[in-house]
């Protein structure tokens, strides 16, 4: 049986909003559609990926100021560290990776990867102090040129100091942990499951502290229609074909 794409995008939400795949099957079953939850897997692999590799080829418009940290999830039983960066104005996820230690973790790549990203590097930058975010900010946000404004490095949240408060990266590790008790513990450190959640949250989910609007859309980024998961796999193979 060939799935619509109505229903392989309606199997990608609800699994991105807190279901799981046995949960999504049953689900679709209900719908009179007889999947298997590996089928769902599939899905959510294949197109995760191919709407990845799309919008890797996009660039962000965001703003000044980017927040940075880290959340516990476990990958194989391990616990680990995910390591987030995401923008204030826009709250666009910029970038993340996974490291086995929150202390000894060295940040350079996820810095390095925010400034690939977004061609830009920030003029704030707000963490909560670890030593592996010191580091890597030094190396990658403060270069030693009169090309780029001077960064600063916030590296204690005040929950009084607008500029140095970090409740927008702490309400988007509340956000990613609470899909990663569905996951019920990766089981590889480049899970489908991560660039899943960050597509969903950039693209697909309204937030109400945007106006109900998304980050892609206040990062300049306007994906039409009202099934946005459609949108960007439709715009992914046309772009693969092109």
């Amino acid at each position: 049986m060939h799935a619509s794409p109505q229903v392989i995008t309606s199997a990608m939400q609800l699994y991105f909003t807190r279901e799981s795949y046995r949960g999504v099957q049953k689900f679709l079953k209900l719908q009179g559609v007889n999947m298997s939850y590996v089928s769902v897997y599939n899905w959510v692999k294949k197109y995760t990926k191919l709407m990845d590799n799309y919008l890797s080829m996009i660039t962000p418009q965001v703003g000044e100021k980017w927040h940075a940290d880290e959340v516990w999830l476990k990958v194989k039983g391990d616990r680990k560290y995910l390591f987030v960066m995401m923008d204030n104005e826009t709250r666009f996820w910029i970038a993340q990776e996974i490291a086995d230690s929150k202390f000894k973790h060295d940040a350079q790549s996820l810095l390095k990867m925010g400034k690939e990203v977004t061609k830009k590097i920030p003029f704030v930058f707000v963490t909560d102090g670890l030593p592996a975010c010191n580091s890597a900010f030094k190396k990658e946000f403060a270069p030693k040129n009169f090309l780029h404004k001077p960064s600063k490095h916030i590296k204690e949240v005040h929950f009084r100091n607008q500029v140095a408060n970090n409740n927008i990266q702490e309400r988007l590790n509340w956000e990613f942990g609470d899909r990663e008790k569905v996951f019920r513990g990766l089981k590889k450190d480049d899970s489908p499951a991560i660039s899943g959640i960050q597509i969903y949250h950039n693209y697909v989910r309204p937030h109400k502290g945007l106006d109900w609007d998304t980050p892609a859309s206040r990062a300049g980024i306007d994906i039409k229609g009202d099934n946005k998961w459609v949108t960007i796999i439709q715009n992914a193979k046309n772009y693969k074909l092109t």
